[in-house]
């Protein structure tokens, strides 16, 4: 298994015309797979971004759907392993649509598939989101081989949930990635606390490819796609613009920082409880 492996995350501004982000989503990939990556991170709803109605229009399926196809040439044409971020997914039989992550292996092969568990719900910044009002979420945890690392699958406001985060790392991962379309007025605060503890707390690499700017009038993502290391320092970090960051990933940096620190293995899983409801 390589101990060793460069990722990269695509940072994008999507908007509702799905040909354009296509477009530029290849371009970005490409770049992407130029500096070395092996592995490579697309953005949350890369291919997508608008409202309730918009999502439901344009949701696909996975098996025949345009971009898990696009992706799967990519991956396949370039050599990489490709986190496609998410797309909204549209399930036979299902009222709502899901906000799911697919991986492409480097023979452009859909080899794991995550749904988003955690639906945006708040009212922040002045605005009201409700993912709800279109999706359904998800209800496993997943950890993909990739690169043959374990790697643990999450989407944006999965950040705000560190139980997800600790049974990724109770079941191998060695990296999670986190595409995003984070607001800027939590974005400012959150954005690098959240990443960095998970990554602390779960001393494993964390990736987080974001979308940047006006991807909706009057609602600017906040982009500074980020790549951490198992003791939260950060390696790579994207300006405010379109762009791609890269950094190496090191699996014995990884067991080092475990066997000095360890958190995980001093665990007292008997004495935890969920508290029972009220």
């Amino acid at each position: 298994m390589p101990d060793r492996i460069r990722v990269a995350c695509v940072q994008m501004t999507s908007g509702r015309d799905k040909d354009a982000n296509l477009a530029r989503a290849e371009a970005l990939v490409a770049r992407a797979a130029s500096t070395g990556a092996d592995l490579v991170i697309l953005p949350e709803k890369w291919n997508l971004i608008g409202g309730a109605d918009d999502y439901r229009a344009a949701a696909e399926p996975l098996e025949g759907g345009p971009s898990v196809e696009a992706m799967s040439r990519w991956a396949r044409a370039l050599g990489v392993t490709l986190v496609g971020g998410s797309i909204t997914e549209r399930r036979k039989g299902r009222e709502k649509v899901s906000n799911t992550c697919c991986v492409l292996d480097p023979e452009g092969a859909l080899v794991a598939v995550y749904r988003k568990i955690h639906l945006f719900d708040v009212e922040v910044g002045g605005h009201v989101y409700r993912e709800s009002e279109a999706e359904e979420p998800g209800n496993e945890p997943v950890v993909a081989r990739a690169e043959d690392w374990a790697v643990g699958l999450t989407v944006c406001y999965d950040v705000r949930f560190p139980e997800l985060y600790r049974i990724l790392a109770l079941e191998g991962a060695e990296l999670a990635t986190v595409p995003a379309h984070f607001t800027t007025p939590t974005g400012k605060d959150h954005w690098h606390v959240l990443l960095r503890a998970r990554a602390i707390e779960n001393q494993y690499y964390v990736a987080a490819a974001g979308q940047v700017g006006e991807t909706v009038p009057g609602k600017p993502a906040y982009g500074r796609s980020l790549i951490v290391d198992p003791w939260g320092i950060v390696l790579a970090q994207a300006p405010d613009e379109e762009t791609v960051i890269a950094a190496e990933v090191d699996r014995a940096r990884l067991r080092e920082i475990r066997a000095a620190l360890p958190s995980l293995a001093n665990r007292q899983a008997d004495a935890y409880r969920w508290p029972a409801p009220a």
